[in-house]
């Protein structure tokens, strides 16, 4: 589904030992059996000892791409013991560091990212942020999810309220609902970006949305 968002996002490779050799493990088109020893080595185990079922599996892949100029994306998935999160965390160039990013951080293309992977693994939330931005403004730690420049809530947030132009809302097909802050990029050395931001969490928060998880 990335693929489709972008042709930076339609290759994928296994992490090898030197960036020389980064594409000696290609991914795609998808095989079953190489997909299947991935898993089976990302799971958690004592040295030597049994898998740890409850605590679920690491894997990591790559785009191929050179330095400063390349994607990752980390899985760490099927968790229930509740000791880590699940998460999937898709690592992009930073602006100014390689010919894909300017094209590839936008607005459309990112929704297009944060939508694909809505679909394909129904999380509680999702957002697309800068560092700069989660290390400026983290959410508190009862905060149940944090607002980036792109966000997505699952319906069992609730509705997410009106908010104030230029942010948009969409729904993601039968599931939860995208928040747009802004059309060009998001950028925590704009004070307007960061102040909208702030107000458009204090909406949430009044909504509701915001709520400590509970323990």
């Amino acid at each position: 589904m990335l693929a489709s968002c972008d042709p930076f996002l339609a290759q994928w490779y296994k992490f090898a030992r030197s960036r020389k050799n980064a594409r000696q493990h290609p991914l795609m088109p998808p095989d079953a059996p190489t997909l299947t020893e991935m898993f089976r080595r990302g799971v958690n185990r004592e040295n030597g000892g049994p898998v740890f079922e409850d605590l679920g599996f690491r894997i990591g892949i790559h785009n191929g791409g050179s330095a400063y100029d390349d994607a990752d994306l980390n899985i760490k998935c099927g968790d229930y013991s509740g000791a880590t999160s699940n998460v999937c965390v898709l690592s992009l160039p930073r602006p100014g560091r390689g010919a894909n990013a300017d094209r590839v951080l936008t607005a459309p293309v990112l929704t297009d990212v944060v939508r694909s992977m809505v679909l394909a693994w129904e999380p509680d939330w999702a957002f697309a942020t800068s560092y700069a931005y989660e290390s400026a403004s983290p959410k508190p730690g009862s905060a149940p999810f944090s607002l980036g420049w792109i966000t997505y809530l699952s319906p069992q947030r609730g509705p997410v309220p009106p908010l104030p132009s230029p942010v948009r809302i969409e729904p993601v097909e039968d599931r939860g609902t995208l928040i747009i802050l802004t059309p060009e990029r998001f950028t925590v050395a704009n004070p307007e970006h960061v102040a909208l931001a702030r107000r458009v969490r204090g909406l949430l928060a009044s909504a509701g949305l915001m709520q400590p998880t509970s323990s």
